[in-house]
């Protein structure tokens, strides 16, 4: 043999070695599931084992698998009296903050800093009520990108977390600031403020050029936005249109909040690739939706909680109210009516205008306009995952995914509340929280 040939077979067999100690010693977890569902809209399998090392799921099988038959240290995570299904996701989430009665005052006081400790927190107690990835669509971009940062580089537990940053809106509309003094609104005018697709593609590619995820647009006024402009389209055609398409050729995909059905249209006319909230979407927005395939991400939540919340509370004024009472009755029907023709559907809260750690509560609220439960939680996992463009990493329990699993007492598809009170955690390979284990 020569030389070369020598070194080379050498060589092999380092790096063979490397690569089997490192297997070795890579941390393996055994997780014996009572009742498993790996793939959402697939019946569930009894007695499964699913073997993970490091971050990822290294094989699912049937049986319970005897833990000395794996190789290296193992830990065994028995949850054989449980339901194991994927991590959740929610599409629709504002990590940062949370609506109180001092909201409007903190921004008075609360630096990006206190922000992001903020977003730190509200990261971990969604985490802990089982969703293990978020789209953050809206929060200060400093902040919100250093949170998304620090949880992949494991400096701190949350969620994994795609942001989109700051909204792009209208001038005077929905995601531009309102309700202060002319002073402190042209202050704090955020910089995703465009108006004309010319002003608006330069947003597009700035929002991108600092780290977004997604693009976020406010194609119609909000609720919460304090002025009596109501929830129309407020961004024109050819700027929604410019969005989209510059935000497409960067290969970044494009949200929409929309209410208003006029908005809801343009936005999906313009290619969006989902409508957030969808309030008063009606059969043209379905053929829409039907035709381009995009998502809608209907967040029932704040329609119950804001109703509930709003009395005694300074941060609802007249203006906020009077809309909040007429969306929240609007979009049940409207949202069951597009699950009943086919929309695709993407889980979300829009937590943040409801408190943090109640982002299951959703399920209910969908399985009482018409879901199945089934479909729910294909909402909040391959639904989810789909319109992230993840289903590669996340959204079912296979083989070389992402090892993002969460379990419940009893089955949430025979009661879909359990999946309110979520018993284990874990993201990654690593337990975040374990009840009655």
């Amino acid at each position: 043999m020569s030389r070369l040939k020598s070194l080379i077979v050498i060589t092999l067999l380092i790096v063979s070695s490397v690569c089997v100690a490192a297997e070795e010693n890579q941390s393996t977890l055994l997780i014996h599931a009572g009742t498993l569902l790996s793939i959402p809209g697939e019946a569930p399998a009894l007695q499964q084992s699913i073997i993970v090392r490091g971050n990822r799921i290294e094989s699912v099988v049937d049986g319970y698998i005897d833990p000395d038959s794996l190789t290296g240290e193992v830990q065994l995570i028995d949850l054989s009296d449980k339901f194991v299904l994927p991590g959740l996701i929610d599409m629709h989430v504002h990590l940062l903050g949370e609506i109180s009665p001092e909201s409007r005052s903190n921004a008075l006081y609360l630096s990006t800093s206190m922000e992001a400790m903020r977003g730190v927190y509200y990261a971990g107690i969604t985490l802990n009520a089982g969703f293990t990835t978020v789209r953050d669509l809206g929060s200060t971009p400093e902040a919100i990108y250093a949170l998304r940062y620090a949880i992949n580089q494991g400096l701190v537990d949350g969620p994994t977390i795609f942001a989109a940053g700051s909204a792009l809106a209208a001038t005077g509309g929905h995601g531009d600031v309102d309700g202060y003094s002319a002073e402190l609104m042209k202050l704090w005018t955020p910089e995703t403020i465009c108006d004309g697709p010319i002003e608006c593609r330069a947003a597009t590619r700035s929002a991108i050029k600092f780290g977004a995820d997604w693009i976020k647009i406010t194609a119609t006024g909000g609720v919460l936005s304090d002025t009596n402009t109501g929830l129309g389209q407020q961004m024109t055609d050819d700027e929604l249109i410019e969005i989209v398409a510059t935000a497409h050729n960067l290969g970044i995909k494009v949200a929409a909040h929309a209410h208003g059905a006029d908005g809801i249209n343009a936005a999906l006319r313009a290619g969006v690739d989902s409508i957030d909230h969808g309030t008063y979407l009606n059969e043209e927005s379905i053929a829409l939706f039907k035709q381009t395939g995009a998502y809608l991400v209907p967040t029932l939540l704040p329609g119950v909680k804001i109703p509930e919340s709003m009395e005694g509370n300074p941060f609802y004024t007249d203006a906020i109210k009077l809309k909040a009472n007429a969306a929240g009755a609007a979009a049940a029907e409207n949202i069951g009516n597009a699950y009943r023709n086919g929309v695709n559907i993407a889980f979300g809260t829009d937590s943040a205008v409801t408190p943090h750690g109640l982002n299951g509560e959703e399920f209910g609220l969908m399985v009482r306009v018409g879901f199945s439960e089934m479909d729910a939680i294909y909402s909040a996992t391959i639904g989810a995952a789909t319109l992230l463009s993840q289903m590669a990493e996340i959204g079912t329990i296979e083989a070389g995914k992402k090892a993002d699993i969460i379990a419940t007492d009893n089955s949430p598809l025979d009661d879909i509340t359990e999946l309110e009170h979520v018993d284990i955690v874990i993201k990654g390979g690593k337990l975040i929280k374990s009840i009655n284990h």
